[in-house]
């Protein structure tokens, strides 16, 4: 286990007050290759600047703002993929959503499993609304519905594997700049995984469940997703012991949903998809313009509790 730094700031903490958190509806994934469009951007907003492009090659996408980090499509005008489970082998097959245009350069990429006894329509609404932000993502389908963490780690593991080497869209995609995502044994899949591939640059499990609790060794950046009334994965045995296990990742953050089920991921929610794609954006893309979201810590309704290192480095 990597030793303290002497100069790591202390973990911040912040329980809210009373608030109520909205979910909008779900999305669903489709077979068919299909054309998203961007959200309207002001040109001025559009262009970077070439001094901050320059200075960060990884930066995608106009300055952001709150509006920007909560709205339902990015600037990236979007298309979707289907890969049969016939096609490759380690995983289930999936959906791949990309952005249509290489024109600012390759994007990092992030790999998303469903739960226990789920699929991967279950988390079809990340695809466009993160691809739009400048990301490829691949929903998977489970060889079985039924795979246990451990093997939903190995599956996210090969289908990154598979969309970076094999894919039709592996030419958009920096392969040193990959991440994982998933709900529920998905989400202990995904911190599996970051044990396992210490070079992943960012990893987000959501409402996760797993039964090991000490992740120690864990240095990729990771953001715990939980839900206050989770009775599936509680979050006092599942999200909170996970979070703080995690004493050797570079960064790490917990962001508690207020009132929130374990089922939560699972439909189109505003709050999960600005954090997450805050945490994307920083560690996948470099990108510090998301910093604010993040740090210091946000006094936000929709979370009960919020906790993570700050600042970040």
């Amino acid at each position: 286990m990597r030793p303290p730094t002497p100069s790591r700031p202390t973990r911040t903490r912040k329980r809210f007050g009373l608030g109520l958190a909205a979910l909008a509806l779900t999305g669903t994934a489709t077979a068919a290759v299909t054309v998203v469009t961007a959200a309207d951007t002001p040109a001025s907003s559009v262009a970077l600047s070439a001094a901050a492009a320059a200075e960060n090659p990884y930066e995608r996408g106009p300055d952001p703002t709150p509006q920007s980090i909560t709205a339902s499509r990015g600037s990236f005008a979007t298309s979707q993929t289907s890969v049969s489970s016939i096609s490759v082998s380690g995983f289930g097959g999936g959906t791949i959503y990309y952005p249509t245009s290489t024109a600012e350069g390759t994007f990092g990429a992030v790999a998303i499993a469903p739960g226990f006894t789920a699929d991967q329509s279950t988390m079809a609404w990340y695809g466009p609304r993160l691809a739009s932000q400048g990301f490829v993502i691949f929903t998977i389908d489970t060889l079985s519905r039924f795979d246990q963490p451990a093997s939903r780690g190995r599956q996210l593991a090969a289908a990154l594997e598979y969309l970076t080497q094999r894919s039709s869209v592996r030419s958009r995609i920096d392969m040193s700049r990959l991440a994982a995502m998933g709900h529920s044994m998905g989400g202990g899949g995904t911190l599996e995984l970051a044990n396992d591939m210490p070079a992943l640059k960012a990893a987000i499990p959501l409402t996760p469940w797993n039964t090991t609790k000490n992740w120690s060794s864990v240095r990729v950046p990771t953001m715990i997703i939980g839900a206050q009334n989770d009775t599936v994965a509680p979050v006092s045995s599942h999200s909170e012991p996970f979070y703080r296990s995690l004493t050797s990742a570079r960064e790490r953050a917990y962001i508690e949903l207020r009132g929130a089920s374990h089922l939560a991921p699972n439909t189109s929610n505003t709050t999960i998809a600005k954090y997450s794609l805050s945490w994307l954006k920083r560690f996948v893309d470099d990108d510090t313009r998301y910093d604010k979201f993040l740090c210091p810590i946000p006094s936000d309704s929709t979370v009960s509790e919020f906790q993570e290192t700050c600042p970040l480095t």
